[in-house]
């Protein structure tokens, strides 16, 4: 039997507004995660992994930055005809930008035309997590329906969050797609556990394509993939649930399988940094089975001069800490913390210069931020309300190229 053929769609248009500041200047897939990453390097070594090397990236809110890291770091064969290519707006049905997920693929079924493949897989740019998607689009086949939702089992009292997947008795068909419900619907074997929607499908591509059509011409549709385009499939009768339970990656631990975590807000940005650094992380980045892509700027080994230490962290190329203590921190690239400073339980981004005797608490800084001598940020937090961002949760955030005190 001929191996199906498949076209990678990623959503990358999203703007990401509780995510600001870090998404005043990029679009929230281009937000830097760990170090080392992306937020859209998640989903394309995902999809890469499990083979699939055809990829179409659908961007729009401010991507410059986005486009500019897919094009120079997601370099695939050209001679096998593979391509990882982002795909901006172009306006071809009209002059218009997209108007929602659906519109955006709609808007570029010229693409699908262009490849012809059997299966769509479209995933979303902003979560962090592993998953083998080929594992996926094999139950999709095997249950004969039009599209699959990807569901991940979380606690019915979390669940309000999300859009929520009722299924049938038999566990699989979806029986109705709701929008964060009061009242979440359990799964069948669990009264306390109920399926959030991952945003993540399969579809077959014929479809799909005639379901983009008649949501098209619908005028009191939004042109949202998860609030118009699978309720039409669930009305149908024709999508089922993929348990993410199920998925198994390679090289995954018992403590990281199953993980995912949606990075929307600026508390669970922070939270998801702090899963990766303890001895027996909660999301193993070292997990060489299924690596997480990317390209790591060009910079020598991190230095550690004049006793300066690292506790519990991550620490990036190029940095240099010189007699200065981070303790439970992540720190991206070429970043500087000066003698005498003390980073505590923190994301800092590349570039950023921390000076001399300066103290960053429970805070998040965006790239080229500069902390000046004796400077502090995240101490007292009323202060910093009225100079930057503080999360509900109390995390202090301060925007790109932004000097403390200025």
């Amino acid at each position: 039997m001929p191996k199906p053929k498949v076209l990678g769609i990623v959503l990358a248009g999203g703007e990401g507004k509780r995510l600001w500041p870090l998404t005043a200047d990029r679009a929230k897939p281009a937000v830097p995660f760990g170090g080392n990453f992306r937020l859209v390097d998640f989903v394309l070594s995902n999809m890469v992994n499990a083979g699939y090397f055809r990829i179409c990236v659908l961007t729009q809110y401010k991507s410059h930055s986005l486009d500019r890291h897919i094009t120079q770091t997601w370099r695939m064969s050209t001679m096998a005809g593979n391509y990882v290519t982002p795909v901006p707006a172009q306006q071809r049905l009209g002059p218009r930008w997209y108007t929602g997920s659906a519109d955006a693929i709609l808007q570029s079924l010229n693409l699908v035309y262009d490849e012809k493949p059997d299966y769509l897989v479209v995933f979303g740019a902003d979560h962090v997590y592993r998953m083998d998607p080929a594992q996926m689009v094999a139950d999709h086949i095997d249950s004969g329906a039009d599209t699959t939702v990807a569901g991940i089992r979380v606690p019915r009292r979390e669940a309000t969050a999300f859009g929520v997947i009722k299924t049938a008795a038999d566990g699989r068909h979806i029986a109705e797609f709701m929008e964060k419900p009061a009242d979440p619907p359990a799964v069948p074997d669990d009264p306390d556990v109920a399926y959030a929607s991952m945003g993540n499908y399969v579809f077959s591509t014929g479809a799909l394509i005639e379901a983009l059509k008649i949501d098209a011409a619908d005028e009191a549709s939004v042109h949202d993939m998860g609030g118009n385009i699978i309720p039409y499939f669930v009305n149908k009768g024709t999508a089922n649930v993929y348990d993410f339970a199920r998925n198994k990656v390679p090289g995954a631990t018992d403590r990281d399988r199953g993980y995912w975590r949606d990075v929307g807000t600026l508390d669970a940005f922070m939270d998801a940094h702090m899963d990766l650094i303890s001895v027996e992380p909660i999301f193993n980045l070292y997990n060489h089975d299924w690596p997480i892509l990317s390209y790591p700027a060009p910079f020598p080994p991190a230095k550690f001069v004049e006793d300066g230490t690292a506790r519990d962290s991550m620490i990036g190329t190029g940095t240099i800490i010189s007699g200065a203590t981070v303790t439970r921190s992540v720190i991206a690239e070429d970043v500087h913390v000066n003698t005498g400073s003390r980073v505590e339980g923190s994301v800092i981004m590349p570039g950023v210069r921390i000076g001399r005797n300066a103290v960053v608490r429970h805070s998040i800084l965006d790239k080229n931020v500069i902390v000046p001598d004796g400077a502090k940020v995240g101490v007292d937090v009323e202060l910093d309300s009225d100079l930057y961002t503080v999360s509900p949760g109390g995390i202090t955030v301060v925007g790109k190229g932004v000097t403390i005190g200025k």
